[in-house]
């Protein structure tokens, strides 16, 4: 490959044009600018149950992207931006009582505004953005877990996000006792971490029937895989979508 010091363009380089040439590089060349118009973001999602290990593989994801040199966006929900962080504070405040509409509301206020803010913008740029948490989450937690009627989730989550869906997503599944057990090490339990067993079986099933019914978006891993493990699977599932570019 031929050797440069300035960053290229992977859809305007005269050499094959593929994440998988740029996987194999080690100069400059694998820095993508993130101007360039030929750039398509990816969307990618983490979800799964409590303690199921997201935030791990997500900071470990993020770290080959870096060394990849993918331009990339990190976000979370709720979250990611002062918005929603502070509907974060509230939503996970172990102290309050907060009934399932709207515990729903202020979840959807939080993505909307992520959306418009954070998400749709990076991917603008052709970026990769990945999300700690997303839509598939209000329709296991508030759905499967509270109960609320899908129809409803369905029609405001599309309101607050315009559509916009993952192309992919790296759900975590793990038995809620065992998970539960896990984010008790962590310190105090959240509102959501002090819901019983049951809701958190729920919202696993919840979890697992929304990959049966798009297996193509869908990747269900193991979380009681060693973490390195899982690492590669991630990144054996990612490294193809990489191509969009």
């Amino acid at each position: 490959m031929p050797g440069t010091t300035k960053p290229r363009c992977l859809a305007c380089a005269p050499w094959p044009r593929t994440w998988k040439t740029a996987l194999a590089c080690p100069g400059s060349f694998c820095t993508i600018p993130p101007a360039c118009k030929h750039v398509h973001g990816l969307f990618l999602t983490f979800e799964g149950p409590e303690g199921a290990g997201k935030s791990t593989q997500l900071s470990r994801l993020t770290a080959r992207l870096a060394q990849l040199g993918a331009p990339c966006t990190v976000t979370r929900e709720p979250g990611g931006t002062p918005l929603g962080t502070r509907v974060r504070e509230v939503l996970l405040d172990p102290a309050l009582s907060i009934d399932p509409l709207p515990e729903f509301l202020l979840y959807s206020a939080s993505r909307a505004q992520l959306v418009a803010n954070v998400i749709r913008p990076a991917l603008a740029r052709g970026e990769v953005v990945v999300c700690d948490r997303y839509a598939d989450s209000t329709l296991a937690y508030q759905g499967a877990g509270r109960a609320l009627p899908e129809a409803l989730l369905r029609q405001i989550t599309h309101a607050a996000t315009g559509g916009l869906s993952p192309h992919l997503t790296l759900l975590l599944d793990l038995d809620p006792a065992l998970g539960l057990a896990r984010a008790a090490r962590r310190g105090q339990p959240d509102r959501l971490e002090q819901a019983d067993l049951a809701f958190h079986a729920r919202v696993r099933a919840g979890f697992l029937a929304l990959a049966e019914a798009e297996p193509a978006r869908f990747l269900v891993l193991d979380a009681t895989h060693p973490e390195e493990a899982l690492a590669e699977e991630i990144w054996a599932a990612v490294t193809p979508l990489l191509d969009r570019a």
